[in-house]
C-alpha cells in the first residue's frame, strides 16, 4: 500500500506563497507610485527655479532699461538745439559731468546697470547649475526607475510562473492519489467477492498497482517541483526583491540628496553676488557723499556770469520842476541838439526792442553764429574763445605727434631701406606741416580775438554806475548826467542807449502802453558797410557792401551796432562789418572815426 498525504495538507502547504506574492506585488505598486511622486516633486522644483531665472532676467532687463532711460544724451548738434528749445526735457552728458550732484546721479545709473548685471549672473548660474543639471538628472532618474521596476516585474512574473507550475504538479499528484485510492478500493471489493473470477481480481490488482505507481511518480514530481519553488521563492524574497528594493531605495535617497543640494546651490548663487551688489551700493553711497553744493553753486556762477558791469543807481526824477530837459555836455548828440524840436511829452523811444529781442536770443543761438562769437556776452565769449584756442592747441599737438612719429619712421627707413621707402612718407609729412601751419594761423586769429575781449572786459573791482534817464542841469562840479536807457542786444546782452534830443521821461506805467505813436530813436552818426551782411535772425538787418546808413546805437561791448536805413527799417549788424562815424564828422565820410568799445 502507498501512503500519501491528505490533499488538504498539500493545499495548505502551497497556499501561503500565493498570499506573499500578492503582497509583494502590492508593495511594488506602492513603491512605483511613491517614486513617481518624487520625480513629480523634482520636476516641480525645476519649474520653480526656471520661473525664478525668468524673473531675474526680466528684473535685470527692466533695471537696464531704467538706467538707459535716464542716461544723458550725447552732445550732438541736434540735441544741443533741442536742449536750447526744451531745456527741461533734455539732459546732455556735459551737463552731468559738470556738477557733483549730477555726476553722483550718473554714477548711480552706472551702478544700477552693474546691479542689473548681477541679477543676470544669478539667472545664468541658476540655469546652468540647477535647471540644466536637474533636468538631465530627471531623465537619468526616470531611466533608472524604469529599469528597477522592470527587474521587479520580471522577478514577480518568474515566481508566479514557478507558482503555477507547482500548482499544476500538485493538482496532478492529487488526482493520481484519488485515482489510486479508488483503484485500491475496487481491488479490495473484487478480492472479497467470491463470484468474481480470479482473472478479474488479478486485473483489478494490476490496475491498483498501476495507479499507485502513477501516484508515486506524481508525488516525486510534485516533491521536486515543490523543492524547486521553495528555492526560487527563497531566492526571490531574500535576494532578488531585497536587491531591487535596495536599488530603488538608493535611487530615492539620491533624488532626495540631489534636491537638497540644489536648494543649497539656490541659496549659494544668491549669496555669491551679495558682495558685488554690496559694492555697487557702496559706490552709490560714495557718489552721494561726494556731492558738493558749494562747488555746484560756483559752477553755475562761472557758467552763467556775463561779465557786464552792474548798473549804477537810478537818479531821482523830479517832476515838480518845469518839464524841461537839459542836454548833457557828455552826450554824443550834443552837437545835434541844436535845431531839433522837442519830442512830445510822454512819448516812448521806438528803440525799446525788449519783446522781439527776448525771442531773438534763442534764434541767434540756434542759428550759425559768427566765428568770433561776437553774438555772446563778453564773459561767455571769452570762455568760448578760450575753449577754441585750447581745442586748436590740442589739434596742433596731435598733428605734431603724428609728424614726429612719421619722422622717426622715415629715419628708420633711411637707415634700413629694406624695411620701406623713405620717400613714401614725404607726402604725408608735407600734409601734416600744412595742417600745423593752418592750425597755428587759426590759433593766432582766435588769440587775437581773445586778447581783444580780455582787454575790453572791465576790471573786477570797478563799481560802475548807470546814469539817470533824466538830464539834469550841470552841478557846481561840472559833472553832467547822461540820459541812458537799459537795452538788451540781440544775443541777450545789455547795452546803454544814449538819448540825443531833449526829452522828458516819466516812470513806465500802464499809461505808456496806450501810446502807439512813438518817436524813433535819434541818429548819433553814420556808418559805411565794409562787407555784405545777411540779417537772417530776428532783430538784425541786411546790408550791402559800401552802403551808407544811420547809427542809432553804438556797440557797448557785445559786438553789435544798431543802425537804421529809413524810418521803417532798423536793426543790428556786427560792429566788425561797418565803419562808424560820429555825427559831427558825418559830412566827411572818408575819415573813419574811432569805434567805441568798452
Amino acid at each position: 500500500m502507498v501512503s500519501l498525504p491528505h490533499p488538504s495538507v498539500l493545499q495548505g502547504a502551497v497556499s501561503a506563497p500565493c498570499l506573499c506574492c500578492r503582497k509583494g506585488k502590492d508593495q511594488f505598486d506602492n513603491l512605483e507610485k511613491h517614486t513617481q511622486w518624487g520625480i513629480d516633486v523634482l520636476e516641480k522644483y525645476i519649474k520653480f527655479v526656471k520661473e525664478r531665472t525668468e524673473i531675474e532676467l526680466s528684473y535685470a532687463k527692466q533695471l537696464r532699461n531704467l538706467s538707459k532711460k535716464y542716461q544723458p544724451k550725447k552732445n550732438s548738434k541736434e540735441e544741443e538745439e533741442y536742449r536750447l528749445c526744451w531745456p527741461k526735457f533734455c539732459m546732455l552728458r556735459q551737463d552731468f559731468d559738470r556738477y557733483t550732484s549730477t555726476r553722483a546721479f550718473l554714477a548711480t545709473l552706472n551702478e544700477m546697470n552693474d546691479y542689473a548685471g548681477q541679477h543676470e549672473v544669478i539667472s545664468e548660474n541658476m540655469t546652468s547649475l540647477i535647471t540644466a543639471e536637474l533636468t538631465r538628472y530627471v531623465q537619468e532618474l526616470k531611466q533608472e526607475r524604469k529599469s528597477h521596476f522592470h527587474d521587479g516585474r520580471k522577478a514577480q512574473q518568474h515566481i508566479e510562473t514557478c507558482w503555477k507550475q507547482l500548482e499544476a504538479s500538485k493538482r496532478r499528484f492529487e488526482r493520481d492519489c484519488k485515482e489510486a485510492d479508488r483503484a485500491q478500493q475496487y481491488f479490495e471489493k473484487m478480492d472479497a467477492d467470491i463470484n468474481v473470477t480470479k482473472a478479474d481480481v488479478e486485473k483489478a490488482r494490476q490496475q491498483a498497482q498501476l495507479r499507485h505507481q502513477m501516484a508515486e511518480d506524481s508525488k516525486a514530481e510534485y516533491s521536486s517541483t515543490l523543492q524547486k519553488f521553495n528555492s526560487e521563492q527563497h531566492e526571490h524574497y531574500y535576494t532578488h526583491i531585497p536587491n531591487i528594493f535596495q536599488k530603488i531605495q538608493e535611487m530615492e535617497e539620491r533624488r532626495i540628496v540631489r534636491i537638497g543640494e540644489s536648494m543649497k546651490t539656490f541659496a549659494d548663487v544668491d549669496r555669491q553676488v551679495i558682495p558685488i551688489i554690496g559694492k555697487c551700493l557702496d559706490e552709490i553711497t560714495k557718489a552721494a557723499e561726494s556731492v558738493d553744493h558749494k562747488n555746484d553753486s560756483q559752477m553755475v556762477i562761472e557758467a552763467f556770469k556775463s561779465g557786464f558791469e552792474p548798473p549804477g543807481d537810478v537818479d531821482f526824477e523830479d517832476f515838480t520842476q518845469p518839464m524841461k530837459r537839459t542836454v548833457s555836455e557828455t552826450s554824443l548828440s550834443n552837437s545835434r541838439g541844436d535845431g531839433k524840436s522837442e519830442p512830445k511829452f510822454g512819448s516812448k523811444s521806438k528803440g525799446k526792442l525788449w519783446p522781439f529781442i527776448k525771442k531773438n536770443k534763442l534764434s541767434l543761438k540756434l542759428g550759425a553764429g559768427p566765428e568770433d562769437f561776437s553774438n555772446l556776452p563778453p564773459e561767455q565769449r571769452r570762455k568760448k574763445l578760450q575753449q577754441k584756442v585750447d581745442e586748436l592747441n590740442r589739434d596742433i599737438q596731435k598733428e605734431m605727434d603724428s609728424r614726429d612719429a612719421l619722422t622717426k619712421m622715415k629715419d628708420v627707413y633711411i637707415k634700413n631701406p629694406q624695411m620701406g621707402d623713405a620717400a613714401s612718407v614725404d607726402h604725408r609729412l608735407a600734409e601734416l606741416g600744412q595742417n600745423i601751419e593752418k592750425l597755428r594761423l587759426e590759433v593766432q586769429k582766435f588769440e587775437g580775438w581773445l586778447a581783444e575781449v580780455e582787454g575790453r572786459l572791465p576790471a573786477r573791482t570797478e563799481q560802475p554806475r548807470r546814469q539817470s534817464g533824466v538830464y539834469e542841469a550841470q552841478n557846481p562840479s561840472g559833472v553832467n548826467s547822461c540820459a541812458q536807457d537799459r537795452e538788451s542786444s540781440p544775443d541777450g546782452s545789455y547795452t546803454e542807449e544814449q538819448s540825443q534830443e531833449t526829452e522828458m521821461k516819466i516812470p513806465a506805467t500802464d499809461f505808456d502802453d496806450e501810446f502807439d505813436d512813438e518817436e524813433p530813436l535819434p541818429t548819433i552818426g553814420t556808418c559805411k558797410a565794409l562787407y555784405t551782411f545777411e540779417g537772417q535772425n530776428e532783430g538784425t538787418i541786411s546790408v550791402a557792401e559800401g552802403e551808407l546808413l544811420y547809427v542809432i546805437e553804438e556797440d557797448k561791448g557785445d559786438g553789435w551796432t544798431r543802425i537804421r536805413r529809413n524810418e521803417d527799417e532798423e536793426g543790428y549788424v556786427p560792429t566788425s562789418y561797418v565803419e562808424v562815424y560820429l555825427d559831427k564828422n558825418a559830412k566827411d565820410v572818408h575819415k573813419p572815426l574811432q569805434k567805441i568799445s568798452e
